[in-house]
């Protein structure tokens, strides 16, 4: 995989599903790799989940530190706080 792509991976399942819709929603630049256990999204440079963004998808409060649940893999450097996890790669 190029540097350049970050990426994030989840279980297929309904918990997930949202997160996924919202993802896509905030980053019209990146691609979806769907497989019968797993989905991959991948963006050039940068990939932002929000909070706020999934909390629409579900219509209810959402700790953002709970999508690791469902997590299988990522690439890239990791910002993140209540509101906002991103992913980037941090130049040197």
């Amino acid at each position: 995989m190029s540097r350049d792509k970050v990426f994030i991976a989840f279980q297929t399942n309904e918990d997930s599903r949202p997160i996924v819709e919202a993802i896509l929603e905030d980053n019209p630049e990146a691609t979806v790799d769907e497989q019968p256990a797993m989905v991959k999204i991948l963006a050039p440079g940068r990939l932002v989940v929000k909070r706020s963004t999934i909390e629409d998808k579900i219509g209810r409060d959402f700790v953002l530190q709970s999508i690791h649940i469902n997590l299988i893999s990522l690439a890239g450097n990791i910002s993140e706080d209540e509101d906002e996890f991103v992913l980037a790669w941090h130049q040197a």
